[in-house]
């Protein structure tokens, strides 16, 4: 693609970066795998099957335990694309032509990666649908706004906030696709990823500049991409973490005890923000 066509059409640029980085090996997060892995450590059996077949805020996890797992992958993600940028960086000049695509290609891989880990642990539904790893057109709305959070603009913000509520609203499993697709979220869509496509295309210069010079370019590079992904990163979990989609599910306080309960007044299983869980007492 020439920089003209990148410049004219910035829309179909970042779709291009998107569906190349997505393509990578090792992008695509399997939901209940990273699930079940990230809160054995935390949770208890029950918890992390019914996060699994449900969502964290419906199986009652706190969140203060997902913000914990939430910085956890953050940091993993930054520590790996920070190395593998300053790794990308050593060859210098005469390398950029092959260096900065496949740089550029697997920062926007980590960046799919941790918004993948970040949306399951604050409850969203699985990101790719099917058995393919390929991105549908709901799948490609959903990433585009969430890289807009991850960039600041206050429209994805927005949008993000509307997509969350229509998944609350309708205990949806997948995503809203009419939504993201037709709806009014999908012009906004279509802006966050034109507004990106020239971020990408100023962030592709500033690589080429920054790794121009051999070792020294790997250190600046590597420095780079630390100083962006990080507080990108942060500010997704910030969104994610603040939607009513993310709050767990009203639990009863540990051992608290309900008392004057009449025979009016039915037996309730009520999941518990803790290890275990207690019988609950609810008037009709």
């Amino acid at each position: 693609m020439s920089a003209r066509k990148v410049i004219e059409n910035p829309e179909e640029s970042f779709s291009a970066f998107l569906l190349r980085a997505a393509r990578l090996p090792g992008v695509c997060i399997d939901r209940e795998t990273y699930l079940r892995t990230a809160l054995s450590r935390h949770c208890s059996a029950y918890e992390v099957r019914s996060a699994v077949a449900s969502t964290p805020a419906a199986a009652g996890i706190s969140l203060d335990v997902l913000d914990r797992l939430a910085n956890e992958a953050i940091r993993y993600e930054t520590a790996k694309v920070s190395a593998l940028s300053a790794a990308a960086g050593v060859p210098g000049a005469m390398a950029l032509p092959a260096t900065v695509p496949a740089d550029l290609a697997q920062y926007l891989g980590h960046m799919l990666r941790i918004s993948q880990k970040l949306a399951y642990l604050y409850s969203w539904p699985n990101l790719f649908s099917g058995e393919s790893d390929e991105l549908d057109d709901a799948t490609k709305g959903v990433l585009t706004l969430f890289f807009g959070v991850m960039y600041g603009t206050q429209a994805a913000n927005a949008a993000v906030g509307k997509v969350a509520k229509a998944i609350s609203e309708q205990v949806a499993r997948e995503l809203p696709k009419r939504a993201l697709t037709q709806g009014v979220v999908y012009p906004v869509v279509k802006k966050v990823a034109a507004y990106l496509g020239v971020e990408m295309t100023k962030q592709t210069f500033a690589k080429s500049v920054s790794k121009a010079i051999p070792l020294v370019g790997a250190a600046v590079s590597g420095t780079l991409t630390l100083a962006t992904f990080l507080p990108m990163s942060k500010r997704l979990k910030t969104h994610l973490s603040g939607l009513d989609l993310a709050r767990p599910a009203v639990n009863v306080i540990p051992g608290e005890v309900v008392e004057d309960a009449s025979p009016a007044e039915e037996d309730v299983k009520l999941p518990k923000q803790g290890r275990d869980w207690r019988i609950a007492r609810r008037r009709k």
